[in-house]
């Protein structure tokens, strides 16, 4: 049984409409249910849970292929993980229907980063070239945290090659040009 916005019940849950798909962004994933009374333990996907997971924060939720909007009732954090309560959710069964769902924010809700760093949306589909302007590939993904991050660049030959974000071998990162070079060290393109 999936939850749904069929009988909203609270006058914000009437009105609320999700982004189409491209508008939205990733910050986690329903791990499992937790409790019998519908909260749920979420599997991160952001560097910012303190700010992504609060009271009143509304989540777009993706079970089967689309996405419906949720205000989360109540949070708290365990291990690290948030467990929250989304409207609507109110039950285990409702909850366990949930699981693997995505938990999304829309784009436009997004604040600013610090020059130097990107949100992972803005670097994926990004070209990665080398100094000598060769192209290694498209970054396909982004993996880490925003102390470890690495590239996820689909090469060439079709295979994947890993690219640490660090200021020694991602010499310019452009979002607005779609253009990432590289300087890296002997071997690493080799490596993967």
């Amino acid at each position: 049984m999936v939850a749904s916005m069929s009988e909203p019940k609270s006058p914000h849950q009437a009105i609320m409409k999700s982004p189409s798909p491209g508008e939205l962004l990733l910050v986690g994933r329903v791990a499992r249910a937790h409790g019998n009374r519908g909260h749920v333990i979420v599997n991160l996907d952001t560097d910012f849970p303190d700010a992504r997971f609060t009271v009143g924060q509304v989540l777009h939720v993706g079970v089967a292929g689309s996405f419906e909007p949720r205000r989360i009732a109540s949070v708290r954090f365990h291990q690290r993980r948030p467990v929250i309560a989304l409207e609507g959710v109110d039950s285990m069964n409702a909850a366990e229907a949930l699981a693997g769902a995505e938990l999304k924010i829309a784009a436009a809700d997004v604040a600013p980063l610090p020059e130097g760093t990107f949100y992972h949306h803005d670097l994926v589909g990004c070209e990665v070239r080398d100094r000598a302007a060769r192209v290694i590939g498209r970054v396909t993904g982004v993996e880490g945290t925003m102390e470890r991050s690495r590239l996820i660049v689909a090469g060439p030959e079709g295979r994947d090659v890993l690219i640490p974000m660090v200021a020694g071998i991602c010499v310019k990162i452009d979002p607005a040009s779609r253009v990432i070079v590289i300087d890296p060290p002997e071997g690493l393109l080799d490596l993967n």
